[in-house]
């Protein structure tokens, strides 16, 4: 018997994540799936009249929902009641369209940020709704949180199958590397180039010391696409690398120095806030389902990285 046709919606698809997709994607085409990759430009999600119009251009049979109002520490502290009113009026949207239109599976991007602050370490997929999360990035991460809670409701209420995954810090091709807004490694990145080309020390804020765990673009991609196709549960998975290799904000700047071949004095600006010390979670439900999965070495994606934005560096987003 064929294969039943699958049409597989990308919101957010001119990404990063998004844009990993498209790079594993095409390399594992199957005869039986139709990738679209939608971006802001085509429809406005907090409109539910637009959501809908896409959905009846193309008629997903699967989504893979990764739009979202996103920004990096000082851009959330600024615009946290935006955050949250956006990014619930995409989700609601996109879910309630989804379950219109009869969509066989969702999967929801979430973030380790919606975590408790005050928690145990390592955290995993039991402990989202344990707490507040941390101030900094309330709105975004209330919103993010209520994925799960309408991923449970259309599951216990309509028999849906939506579910979501918990990547952990997400970098790579076609990142936004705005040095205000942006997230930490294309900031990274995006410092270190200037220090280098105008021959002056590059300066980090924070002290460095914040742990991070960090997931190259396109291992993410690769897992979301299992999950899409083989992963069952409703309840969130974390993607993530383990928890013994997460680095320091200084490790990965200093990762970044090597790979841009930086020769320059390194300053790290104590004044300017560090956000959470740390968000380490745990990989172990993950790890059940795929123990073998390998993830790409840390200095060879970064590498990768710093590389495509050298190479990019006039069209890129920044």
């Amino acid at each position: 018997m064929a294969a039943e046709k699958k049409v597989i919606l990308v919101t957010g698809g001119s990404g990063l994540v998004g844009k990993g997709l498209q790079h594993v994607v095409e390399q594992d085409k199957r005869a039986d799936e139709t990738w679209v990759f939608l971006s802001s430009k085509e429809a406005n999600l907090t409109s539910l009249e637009d959501t809908r119009a896409v959905f009846a251009k193309y008629k997903p049979t699967h989504v893979i929902h990764l739009a979202a109002m996103v920004g990096g520490l000082y851009r959330n502290l600024k615009y946290n009641l935006d955050f949250f009113r956006n990014n619930s009026a995409i989700n609601d949207n996109v879910l309630s369209t989804s379950h219109e239109t009869g969509v066989k599976k969702v999967v929801s991007s979430l973030s380790t940020c919606i975590f408790p602050n005050k928690t145990t370490y390592p955290i995993d997929e039991t402990m989202i709704h344990n707490g507040p999360p941390h101030s900094s990035n309330f709105g975004y991460s209330h919103a993010k949180r209520m994925i799960d809670v309408l991923n449970q409701g259309y599951h216990t209420q309509h028999g849906c199958n939506f579910t979501s995954v918990i990547p952990t810090n997400v970098y790579g091709a076609f990142d936004n590397y705005n040095l205000e807004d942006g997230h930490v490694l294309p900031g990274l990145i995006h410092k270190v180039y200037m220090a280098k080309k105008e021959g002056t020390p590059l300066t980090v804020w924070g002290t460095g010391k914040p742990l991070r765990q960090f997931i190259y673009s396109h291992d993410l991609a690769r897992l979301m696409i299992w999950v899409m196709r083989d992963y069952n549960e409703i309840s969130p998975i974390i993607l993530s690398v383990g928890e013994e290799e997460e680095v320091s904000i200084k490790e990965a700047a200093m990762a970044v120095v090597e790979a841009m071949d930086f020769k320059g004095e390194v300053i790290f600006d104590t004044t300017r806030a560090d956000g959470q010390i740390k968000k380490t979670a745990s990989n172990a439900k993950l790890r059940r389902y795929l123990p073998d999965f390998k993830f790409t070495p840390m200095k060879e994606a970064i590498k990768e990285s710093c590389d495509w934005f050298v190479a990019n560096y006039d069209t890129c987003r920044k």
